[in-house]
């Protein structure tokens, strides 16, 4: 069987381009281009590079983004105190907390100091609650794009079997309400799952998040089924692998969404037009 490869690199650049214009007529008509704030408060260098990529990405939509950083032995009053500052500021449009955090703060921590309307990367406790309760919000961007890459290529949703392995705030269990939502039938795997594979293997769509290199396999996929990668993992010789051991799934899935370029590219370019969204929204 040949798999197909579920890229993201036309979808993204769709996306990108709705974006871009939105901002150009937002900025003509309200006389500001619409602002993220993008606070920091660690020095990792992953997280540094997804930082500058982000920045680059609002710059090429026409989006103002002022990068906030509080370094990364701020107290989880620092960050509070700035991320209720930019929530009540007018001019700032959109808020995203990027992580990893300071060693002993978590998100449940800082995040119910943003305000919903600014929350464009849905981390806080009500955005998670919005979704959940199928309300206005902004669903957390990387789970949203798991279904906006299954819908661009067809992948049919309405009474499939979907299983999903991870059960993040960030991804597992928000992707499992968006999945509802399309009528799909879902079931949440985790590490304390009583045979995960008989599980994924009688699923129509996988969807692994779960950040462990290699844990789904061809063994774990029945024929013609459709696996989504979320895994952004580092492995042994420094390369970026998903949690999709790909090469043993080929052959035997319908479609398999590649690691980079898969989920990745969308993730950011909803990101992108979310802090649009905001913008539009407020004004």
């Amino acid at each position: 069987m040949d798999t197909a490869s579920l890229t993201g690199k036309d979808l993204a650049a769709a996306i990108n381009a709705d974006t871009t214009a939105r901002a150009k007529t937002l900025t003509e008509r309200a006389g500001r281009a619409p602002r993220l704030a993008l606070v920091v408060a660690n020095d990792d260098p992953a997280s540094a590079w997804y930082v500058n990529s982000l920045k680059k990405s609002a710059a090429n939509r026409g989006i103002d983004c002022d990068t906030v950083d509080l370094g990364a032995d701020a107290s989880a009053d620092t960050l509070r105190t700035e991320l209720s500052v930019r929530s009540a500021d007018p001019d700032t449009d959109a808020i995203m907390l990027q992580t990893p955090l300071p060693a002993g703060v978590t998100l449940d921590d800082v995040s119910p100091a943003i305000a919903a309307t600014k929350d464009v990367d849905g981390v806080s406790p009500l955005s998670l609650g919005l979704l959940a309760a199928g309300s206005a919000g902004f669903a957390p961007a990387t789970a949203e794009a798991v279904v906006e890459l299954l819908e661009h290529h067809g992948v049919a949703l309405e009474g499939r079997h979907v299983a999903v392995v991870g059960r993040s705030n960030v991804v597992g269990k928000p992707l499992a309400h968006l999945l509802l939502a399309k009528n799909a039938t879902v079931t949440v795997c985790h590490s304390r799952t009583t045979n995960l594979p008989a599980i994924t293997a009688a699923a129509d769509v996988v969807v692994a998040a779960a950040g462990r290199i290699g844990l789904v396999t061809g063994a774990n996929v029945r024929a013609g089924a459709v696996v989504i990668d979320v895994g952004t993992n580092e492995s042994a010789d420094g390369k970026i692998v998903g949690d999709v051991d790909a090469e043993s799934v080929r052959g035997i899935a319908g479609g398999l969404s590649p690691v980079p370029g898969g989920v990745g590219p969308v993730t950011t370019a909803l990101l992108m037009r979310h802090v649009v969204i905001a913008a539009e929204r407020a004004r």
